[in-house]
């Protein structure tokens, strides 16, 4: 199962997967920039460069064994995760994994809204007849 990532986090405490939801091909890239909390195109040019540089058999046979080998990732990033399970972290660097702070700030307050829509779905139902008849046959 992988971790959510905060700032106390330690690799030690993080599980490698391939992430095939972010990934192009099966994901190893993606997992790897997970797990080292890179951006994924990071990864991709470091991965196409020594492959460009004469590694390239050996980048093929990692890839191959790393896609063979690592688990799918159980978690899905971004817009699929539920809104108070998502993590909002802030980008420190520009090759660290992260958000801008405007897109940031817009996640946040879409998130805000939703987590308001659903407080005022539960305000109607608690204050609603349905919930009082509901209530009253619970405690038959």
């Amino acid at each position: 199962m992988m971790k959510h990532q905060t700032g106390g986090d330690t690799m030690a405490n993080r599980e490698l997967y391939r992430d095939p939801v972010n990934g192009k091909i099966s994901g190893v890239c993606a997992g790897i920039a997970n797990y080292f909390g890179l951006e994924v195109w990071l990864v991709r040019i470091i991965v196409i460069s020594v492959t460009l540089l004469g590694g390239g058999f050996i980048v093929f046979l990692a890839y191959i064994a790393l896609s063979l080998m690592l688990e799918k990732s159980t978690e899905h990033s971004g817009n699929n995760k539920d809104v108070f399970e998502r993590a909002h972290t802030l980008k420190q660097r520009s090759w660290k994994q992260g958000e801008a702070p405007d897109k940031l700030l817009n996640n946040l307050s879409d998130d805000i809204e939703q987590i308001e829509q659903s407080v005022r779905n539960m305000e109607a139902y608690v204050t609603s007849e349905a919930y009082k008849v509901n209530k009253a046959f619970r405690n038959l």
